[in-house]
């Protein structure tokens, strides 16, 4: 892959000798990076044919304490909300959040499901609230998607002028089809064990579901809309045991770092450029996640040198 080849070009000397002498890369990700990850190993495979990639996909929140609580090593740690690299990460396990992609809230479904015939972008309430439809939504304390799920419920009845709507999707939604991410869902979603399920769009079309679009004023998506999703609030866990904190709704941008635990660090900046670099942005677009370019940082001077071409400061125009 030329453009691939193109990206390392500047540190080649740097990358052989990572290459001779290190033989495995470590990536924690969250669970709707799965595909796109993938595709950017194995590009990166085609650099490095001697390296071998140990991806492991959970909620993005789970990811982070991975190696926060548990110690665990890694190289590459990927998050469907750069806000829990900031929160549980920085400083103490990482230095720095990139934010390089983003996504949408959706709802996904089946042929299968109750009421595919008939539900729309505008009758999805009425249809999630009709009787003997079952809803799935990850756990808010371990995934992004969850918390933002519950932020979709909150803008919604602000949206459709709906009192109680939001007590009524979360009723319905309830804790039978709540999972640790919500890529654990897709096979409840696709037997038909569950109807609908809210999910992000990039994951949906990766799977070939239908999908229900929601409202800008809605979806998570839009950053004309990013005053309006503030107005959504949930309290979800922190650092510490007993210990809570405040997310507040914004448009959702995904994050990668390298933890201070790397053990790999030549080869973990060497994936993460490939990442940022033209051939990872087209492998985030053709996977239905919208590339953020130049990536953005708030701690842009933390970077490594290798990485500061690709990125930007956080509200620089670049």
């Amino acid at each position: 892959m030329a453009a691939a080849a193109m990206v390392v070009g500047a540190g080649c000397a740097e990358n052989k000798q990572a290459d001779k002498e290190m033989k495995e890369l470590i990536i924690l990700h969250a669970g709707s990076l799965s595909v796109p990850f993938r595709d950017v190993s194995r590009a990166f495979n085609e650099l490095y044919p001697n390296v071998t990639i140990k991806a492991e996909a959970a909620g993005s929140r789970d990811t982070a304490r991975k190696v926060s609580d548990l110690g665990r090593s890694c190289d590459v740690l990927g998050s469907a909300d750069y806000v829990v690299i900031d929160n549980l990460l920085i400083p103490d396990h990482a230095a720095y959040s990139i934010q390089f992609a983003t996504n949408e809230m959706i709802i996904a479904y089946t042929d299968r499901s109750t009421h595919a015939d008939r539900i729309d972008s505008h009758n999805w309430p009425e249809v999630l609230l009709s009787e003997g439809v079952l809803v799935g939504r990850s756990d808010p304390n371990r995934d992004p998607c969850g918390y933002r799920t519950v932020m979709v419920f909150q803008l919604s009845e602000r949206h459709y002028k709906t009192p109680g709507l939001e007590e009524k999707l979360t009723e319905r939604a309830g804790p039978k089809y709540i999972r640790p991410k919500e890529t654990d869902l897709l096979a409840l979603l696709e037997s038909g064990e569950i109807d609908y399920l809210f999910i992000y769009r990039s994951v949906a079309e990766q799977h070939g579901l239908r999908i229900v679009t929601l409202p800008d004023e809605v979806n998570l998506k839009s950053t004309a809309f990013a005053d309006h999703y503030g107005q959504a609030t949930i309290e979800v866990t922190g650092k510490r045991p007993g210990e809570m904190i405040t997310r507040t709704g914004a448009p959702m941008v995904y994050g990668v770092t390298i933890p201070h635990n790397c053990e790999n660090r030549d080869l973990a900046k060497a994936w993460v450029e490939l990442l940022l670099s033209e051939t990872g942005r087209a492998i985030m677009e053709r996977n239905g996640q919208p590339a953020v370019a130049p990536a953005r940082t708030a701690q842009f001077d933390r970077l490594p040198e290798r990485l500061k071409p690709y990125c930007t400061k956080a509200g620089d125009d670049g």
